[in-house]
């Protein structure tokens, strides 16, 4: 062969072989592709024997899954720490046959998905000093921008005149300001009932009054991976172009002590006009999202799909 080097994959029993296998192929060559001094590769898919799934399939969670092998997160190093870049800056997928616009759409399909998670995996990476809930909405408003669909920021004063009283009992201990973010894409037919996201943007948990212990609180920095989700599937929704209406809502807050923070025992009011008795203040998730979802109904949606991280709760599950 004409390469300087060749990289050969198992693929384990044929009789096993299917799309779980075909995927840990991807991912298997995926990582040896990231590390490796090589600039240019190849990967071979013509000859897989993998039943039931069209060539597009392939190429699409090919093109997925190599785009995320290459994922690094090095935003937050200095120069000199940062390792010199090696890995592939080229992936040729090689198929048998003549290339067609579907096969084509296929790979930017894989890797609209892929620069989406890339853009999650990014937001959820960077320290809760710099990814803060005006910074979710900064990241809100670019995207929008980039790809033209409208996006809303409410400020605290927007969101006390919506009545949004839990969401903002969370935000009170903060010097932080809290963001309610609103992302609107219009792909689909202009009658056509929007599918709606909702992302806990919690972008520090210290549990508030009801303090969490010190080991591991760094991790909760990741309590705003919902909203970092949420704004990777947009991005990736956008990159596409699918025909569907869509629409993000993200209540982005910190969860700190302070003279000003809700305290247990204390009664709040929800913009549904329910009222909450706060006995934890470390069950911060529930109040912010209530809200957002109230918001969610005018926009009388066709589902709605709530993703929050439910740290340890989801452990104890």
């Amino acid at each position: 062969v004409q390469a300087e080097r060749v990289l050969l994959v198992s693929l384990g029993k044929q009789e096993a072989f299917g799309d779980k296998p075909f995927r840990d192929a991807l991912g298997a060559a995926a990582k040896v592709l990231a590390a490796a001094p090589a600039r240019d590769a190849s990967v071979a898919l013509a000859d897989l024997p993998l039943d039931g799934r069209p060539l597009a399939w392939r190429l699409q969670q090919a093109a997925r899954i190599l785009a995320d092998g290459a994922y690094k997160f090095e935003s937050a190093k200095s120069a000199e720490t940062k390792k010199p870049k090696r890995g592939a800056s080229r992936v040729n997928l090689l198929i048998e046959g003549n290339s067609s616009a579907g096969l084509e759409a296929a790979v930017q399909q894989g890797s609209a998905v892929a620069a989406g998670m890339a853009l999650t995996r990014d937001l959820g990476n960077l320290p809760a000093n710099v990814c803060t809930p005006a910074y979710l909405a900064d990241t809100a408003l670019a995207l929008g921008k980039k790809h033209k669909f409208d996006v809303e920021v409410l400020e605290r004063g927007d969101m006390e005149a919506l009545g949004m009283g839990s969401l903002l009992s969370v935000a009170r201990g903060s010097h932080t300001p809290p963001r309610f973010i609103v992302l609107n894409y219009k792909g689909g037919k202009s009658k056509a009932k929007p599918v709606v996201l909702v992302g806990k943007g919690v972008t520090f948990d210290t549990g508030g009054i009801s303090l969490k212990p010190a080991a591991e609180m760094d991790e909760m920095k990741f309590d705003m991976c919902g909203a970092a989700s949420v704004l990777g599937t947009f991005k990736a929704v956008a990159q596409m172009e699918l025909p569907i209406n869509l629409v993000g809502l993200i209540a982005a807050t910190e969860n700190m002590p302070g003279g000003g923070a809700t305290k247990p025992g204390d009664v709040v009011t929800s913009m549904s006009g329910q009222t909450i008795e706060v006995l934890n203040t470390d069950a911060e998730g529930r109040p912010i999202l209530c809200d957002a979802l109230t918001y969610a109904e005018r926009f009388k949606p066709e589902c709605v799909i709530d993703i929050a991280t439910l740290t340890g709760a989801c452990v104890i599950a």
